[in-house]
């Protein structure tokens, strides 16, 4: 179905890549690295985007008229702050004290890039966590040192087995790439 365009991921992420696979579409991985700043003040929904775009902007001038690439990035909103990845181990267990307990905003801003055009779109999906022990917190962090994932915990893991107590929205999404989305915009492109 997607044989007009050669499909480039641009993603250091074993699970975008995974997720992508799903959608038995051809791909190859393609990473610049880019800089994952955004403006301050810039609102929750737009960062995601933001960051999306900033790392297509690499491709601008590579790409052939029959390429499309991909670039995502997500964010974990809570209580007015963004958590990206964690930089070590200290840093991931105040992330994973922040979720405890509480309800966060897992957002994944999508670019689709082609010489021709760009589209960009988000999904986002609310997560519930239950209160979460230092206990458990320090078994997690130990045994699965999720130190590439925003907000410090990858769904698909232990945790998201013991600490998800529910999920509105896409559970793809927290994984990294709303591939149903992603499926329905690749047909529109």
């Amino acid at each position: 179905m997607f044989t007009d365009y050669k499909i480039i991921l641009a993603s250091k992420s074993p699970r975008r890549r995974q997720l992508l696979e799903g959608l038995d579409i051809p791909f190859e991985v393609v990473i610049h690295d880019v800089d994952e700043v955004f403006p301050e003040g810039l609102p929750m929904a737009e960062i995601p985007v933001y960051l999306a775009k900033l790392k297509a902007e690499p491709f601008a001038e590579e790409l052939s008229h029959d390429a499309l690439v991909i670039t995502a990035d997500t964010i974990v909103w809570v209580e007015g702050t963004v958590l990206g990845k964690p930089n070590d181990y200290e840093h991931a267990i105040e992330m994973l004290r922040q979720l405890s307990g509480k309800k966060h905003v897992v957002i994944t801003g999508v670019c689709l890039t082609s010489r021709e055009k760009q589209v960009t779109f988000s999904a986002t999906t609310d997560v519930y966590f239950k209160d979460l022990s230092d206990e458990e917190i320090d078994y997690y962090l130990q045994n699965y040192r999720p130190y590439d994932k925003a907000g410090s915990y990858g769904v698909q893991e232990w945790i998201g087995y013991i600490a998800i107590t529910r999920i509105v929205g896409s559970y793809f999404n927290v994984m990294g790439l709303p591939v149903q989305r992603l499926y329905e915009e690749l047909l529109k492109f």
